[in-house]
């Protein structure tokens, strides 16, 4: 896998499970009021399974809303803008599948308006 350099959110806790050519699974802690911004990967399938939440995970172009409990997951395809953030600003933790392709970072705005 090739990762092309950018900023990281910062969170509260980021510990690497595994990362090979091809693949890297990361456990994300995030606490109350912090979050991933929007953006969008070109190549990359995120796939997240909340551990402990509730967690929100929203997209654009299509629109959708995916709210997690622990051992819920959802998958969001390259070129789709997501955001990623805590119920209520509420903290939360998860774990994030990244597969086959480039890794890159591309934002397309902050934190919307609530």
């Amino acid at each position: 896998m090739e990762v092309r350099p950018y900023e990281a959110a910062k969170i509260a806790g980021r510990e690497s499970i595994m990362e090979g050519a091809d693949m890297r699974v990361t456990v994300l802690t995030l606490a109350a009021a912090e979050y991933i911004p929007w953006h969008y990967h070109s190549e990359i399938t995120d796939s997240f399974v909340c551990l402990e939440g509730p967690m929100v995970v929203e997209t654009r172009a299509p629109r959708a809303e995916y709210v997690l409990g622990a051992g819920e997951r959802c998958e969001v395809p390259p070129m789709v803008a997501h955001y990623v953030h805590g119920l209520n600003d509420g903290a939360f933790k998860f774990l994030i599948i990244q597969g086959v392709g480039v890794y890159d970072n591309i934002p397309v705005g902050g934190r919307p308006k609530t």
